[in-house]
């Protein structure tokens, strides 16, 4: 854990637990194809595993994505990165920051990790190149010390990304 997201930790309201607990329940139960949750006793913060499709140009490859959930969630959306290293993609910084709308405007509480997974697995997998997003080299020099996507400011981080 880096000392800027230890600072800004509050503990998960009693909402939050009751609903990652069952969101963890369910994943044990019927997890998304293609993910494994590495299991921790943290539940704020999950480690999942993603292996790339088979056809696509992330066949046989494997990433980690880090998952910090809110106090408040689900109300607000869990912050979502990959771990280095971060798949060549046009809408993932080389820091590991996404630039998927559901993971910032378009969030909404009826959404769970499972459904960021696949949106996610989706967003890799309609790829047809692999590259970082033009203003990569810019953002990643702006972002002060590995601090959250939704806390930049002042950034052009590309938010919009349509499955």
């Amino acid at each position: 854990m880096t000392s800027s997201s230890a600072a800004s930790r509050k503990n998960l309201s009693k909402i939050a637990c009751n609903r990652l607990q069952k969101e963890l329940v369910e994943w044990q139960v019927n997890p998304p194809a293609g993910f494994k949750h590495k299991v921790t006793d943290n539940l704020q913060r999950w480690v999942i595993e993603v292996a790339g499709a088979p056809g696509t140009l992330y066949s046989n490859e494997t990433y980690q994505l880090q998952v910090d959930f809110p106090e408040n969630y689900p109300m607000e959306a869990p912050q979502v990165i990959f771990l280095h290293p971060a798949p060549l993609h046009p809408h993932i910084y080389s820091n590991g920051h996404i630039c998927l709308d559901i993971l910032y405007d378009s969030w909404s509480p009826a959404m769970t990790v499972s459904s960021i997974c696949i949106s996610i697995l989706s967003m890799l997998s309609s790829s047809t190149v692999k590259q970082r997003p033009e203003d990569n080299d810019r953002y990643v020099k702006n972002c002060r010390n590995g601090r959250s996507p939704r806390r930049q400011g002042g950034g052009s981080m590309m938010t919009k990304y349509d499955n």
